[in-house]
């Protein structure tokens, strides 16, 4: 497996948070400081994919998204075209429980047979875990041109693959999207 670089996306509206998500405090650190946490054991090639200067206390590499106001797909095609690796993990930025040990079983999986590889769990694809190569380039621009913004119709595109994963480990994916949630996340961590 040649080397991978990470990309973390820190866009979205935010709207259920009402705060930048990927700031938000789980456990006395920021989400985006827990995810680059599990990610620093893989590479040191670490890209924050934002819009704004509130994550400029980070010393990782930011960038712009190249098209305003496309989703993850817009997100993830910033992140392709800045990247200098053929092979890139992307993650959202608020999935605090992940792990340095699913993204290396992500990584181990994923062959260069496929554009995408993703993690499923109880029937339910998580497309903002994922690996995805550099020639998904082309791919994610023609969707973005036509406003076809939505994540799994662009995996049904494309020669992806799913990697399944037992509940237990799937703990790991859960995404935080409003306050409630990350009330019920405190409270019922283990």
């Amino acid at each position: 497996m040649e080397k991978v670089a990470v990309s973390i996306l820190c866009g979205g509206k935010s709207s259920r948070m009402q705060s930048e998500k990927g700031l938000v405090l789980f456990q006395g650190k920021a989400f985006i400081e827990h995810i680059i946490e599990a990610a620093l054991p893989i590479s040191n090639k670490i890209q924050l994919v934002t819009n704004t200067s509130a994550y400029d206390y980070l010393s990782y590499e930011k960038i712009n998204d190249i098209e305003l106001n496309k989703g993850p797909i817009g997100g993830i095609y910033s992140a392709l075209v800045h990247s200098e690796n053929e092979i890139n993990l992307i993650l959202s930025c608020d999935i605090p429980l992940i792990s340095t040990e699913i993204l290396l079983e992500l990584i181990a999986k994923h062959t260069t047979d496929f554009e995408v590889s993703v993690f499923s769990n109880a029937n339910k694809i998580h497309p903002l875990i994922g690996i995805y190569s550099k020639k998904m380039i082309p791919i994610l621009k023609k969707a973005i041109d036509d406003n076809d913004l939505k994540m799994m119709r662009l995996l049904n595109k494309v020669n992806h693959q799913i990697i399944e994963v037992e509940e237990e480990k799937s703990k790991q994916f859960r995404n935080v999207n409003s306050l409630a949630e990350l009330n019920e996340l405190n409270t019922n961590l283990y």
